[in-house]
């Protein structure tokens, strides 16, 4: 079992900053992809960003250019620096994992940190 806790969330004003953390503890594979998702109230979670372990990366089109997604894998931590934030990032972020166990997948969740984006 993974246990996944995100830190960080938040009410800021447009325009403004945030860097969300997500500890992981547990059975970790040495072999995982971690990301950030979110989802807004009425809509489905969609895909944030996502970091393998070696250090590729995936943005979605919307956060381009003012999200940073890194991870310290010696502390097992992910963090999403979030800049120039506007009012439609408002959402719950959610950390996710992914790993291998044998041939299987397996996907991680955290309970969620609330981002809220004042105009």
């Amino acid at each position: 079992q993974v246990q996944l806790v995100e830190s960080g969330g938040g009410l800021v004003q447009a325009g403004g900053s945030l860097r969300l953390s997500c500890a992981a503890s547990g059975s970790i594979s040495r072999i995982n992809t971690m990301g950030w998702y979110r989802q807004a109230p009425g809509k489905q979670r969609e895909l944030v960003a996502t970091m393998t372990k070696n250090g590729t990366t995936t943005y979605a089109d919307s956060v381009k250019g003012r999200f940073t997604i890194s991870r310290d894998n010696s502390k097992n931590t992910l963090y999403l620096q979030m800049n120039s934030l506007k009012p439609e990032d408002t959402a719950d972020y959610y950390c996710h994992l992914g790993q291998f166990t044998g041939l299987r997948l397996f996907d991680f969740w955290g309970q969620g940190t609330q981002v809220t984006v004042s105009s």
